[in-house]
């Protein structure tokens, strides 16, 4: 008994702190408005624990470089992505949920390659 209770002692804790394993919230994101982007590649990141385009979109003044994150290396694998599937200086449309603070910035939403396919949560 004493041995079980020490046991459980033990692994409790470690249960109970599981779901507290942190995740940033997505609450920067604006999830009801959707951005398109055009621009060209100017890197893919693929690091844990998520992934990043860095997008260069051209306007009036010069290009605007715009961070666009994706989900973790596992899941953006799964969605057929690799990281030899975006190479610097590929022209991309991306669409994102745009930062609620208007910076150049967004969640994934789906995107076509510079061939027109498209990639990522599209292609599923």
């Amino acid at each position: 008994m004493k041995r079980l209770r020490a046991v459980l002692c033990g692994v409790l804790p470690l249960a109970l702190a599981l779901p507290a394993a942190a995740h940033h919230s997505g609450a920067m994101f604006d999830d009801t408005k959707s951005v398109t982007l055009s621009g060209t590649v100017k890197v893919f990141q693929w690091t844990n624990p998520h992934c990043w385009i860095q997008l260069l979109v051209p306007g009036k003044s010069g290009a605007t470089e715009w961070s666009v994150e994706l989900g973790a290396p596992f899941e953006v694998y799964r969605t057929g992505l690799r990281p030899s599937t975006v190479k610097a200086g590929d022209r991309l449309t991306i669409v994102v949920h745009p930062m609620r603070d208007g910076s150049h910035g967004g969640l994934f939403v789906s995107a076509e390659g510079p061939d027109g396919k498209p990639f990522g949560k599209a292609a599923k």
